[in-house]
């Protein structure tokens, strides 16, 4: 009963320490409203977080800021971006990866806007009805824009309540009780500063390698501290050796010097998104090229997505006749290999440096 007790007192100890700590040294990004703003009456903006939190997925902060800002300028509002056409919408976004992130940011803004006049509603049954939008970015959007008693769960936070606690069960596996630990420490006052506070210990004081212990404000309420195993934890599941998969693709121009490209399917890797043709990727394949040229291979571009590795060998053709309606042709004037997603920019730039041979 006395560790009970005792555990119990440290746990109510915990969201006072952390907001005190968050007051001095909250994280400044360009998404966030300041601890010091938001006491002011200063609120954040949901469109804002909503933007920032979809960017954020499987990203880095130092990644995301300057597509954030690119992003907040070109389209202010969610209005804004819900009117924008999808090419160039697609084409910001390149290099952030993961495109099906992309693709539903436009459903949600235009989703938004029909449905909720361009303001986004701030309950998590309502935003989950939303496309893109998961159980952590709803209570995201609630906690942080709304300053709702939410609990938002992210890697930082896992790894924060994995220490706290201790917890022996490795990750994925132990996601769910994760969760639940964290739901137990969200405050009913400062939900949304909170939030952000446990994220930013994660990714400045409770780093995943050689956590700085002896800054945490958490410290005192640290199983993990106490314990002198901090950096063993959150436990997780040995990883899956990555297949390689092959393709080819094929860059041309027609008589006319337009680029020779095609629009992806909505659906699978690099969905709705420009690309030059080429075969299927996979462990075999057959090389079938997408039109009659005199090709030349150029050599190989390598690429990781998320369940593999990529080797893409590259050919080039000049001089090639298509027919318009079966591809997308980019005259030099309106061609930007940045619209381009990073494996195709790849295989561009081996384009780049056979011409200057």
């Amino acid at each position: 009963m006395r560790d009970e007790l005792k555990q119990n007192d440290a746990l109510t100890k915990i969201a006072p320490a952390l907001l005190a700590w968050y007051d001095v040294h909250a994280r400044e990004l360009p998404w966030r409203v300041s601890p010091s703003d938001r006491s002011a009456g200063i609120a954040p903006d949901p469109y804002r977080v909503w933007l920032s939190e979809i960017m954020l997925q499987q990203t880095t902060v130092a990644a995301v800021k300057s597509y954030f800002e690119r992003f907040t300028q070109l389209w202010p509002t969610v209005s804004d971006l819900a009117s924008a056409e999808d090419e160039v919408v697609l084409g910001e976004w390149a290099g952030l990866g993961y495109y099906a992130r992309a693709r539903n940011l436009l459903k949600c803004a235009r989703a938004v806007q029909r449905q909720y006049g361009g303001e986004f509603p701030n309950t998590r049954a309502e935003l989950l009805s939303l496309p893109g939008i998961g159980p952590y970015t709803s209570a995201a959007i609630s906690s942080i824009a709304y300053d709702l008693p939410e609990t938002v769960v992210d890697g930082n936070v896992e790894r924060v309540v994995s220490r706290l606690f201790r917890v022996e069960t490795p990750l994925p596996a132990a996601k769910p009780e994760l969760t639940s630990l964290a739901e137990t420490l969200t405050p009913e006052k400062r939900p949304g500063d909170y939030a952000q506070a446990m994220m930013d210990l994660g990714a400045t004081i409770c780093a995943p390698r050689n956590p700085a212990c002896s800054l945490c404000p958490l410290n005192a309420s640290c199983a993990a501290f106490e314990a002198g195993d901090a950096s063993r934890f959150p436990l997780k599941m040995p990883k899956k050796a990555k297949p390689t998969r092959y393709g080819h693709a094929f860059i041309g121009r027609t008589t006319a010097g337009e680029w020779i490209l095609e629009t992806r399917p909505e659906k699978g890797l690099l969905g709705g998104m420009l690309g030059w043709p080429g075969t299927e990727w996979q462990e075999e394949h057959e090389v079938v090229a997408p039109y009659d040229a005199n090709w030349q291979a150029l050599g190989e571009v390598k690429h990781t997505f998320t369940h593999f590795h990529l080797i893409l060998t590259v050919h080039m053709a000049e001089g090639v006749t298509v027919r318009k309606e079966d591809f997308t042709l980019r005259g030099a004037n309106s061609f930007r290999a940045s619209d381009l997603p990073t494996v195709m920019r790849k295989a561009f730039d081996l384009v780049d440096k056979s011409s200057d041979k």
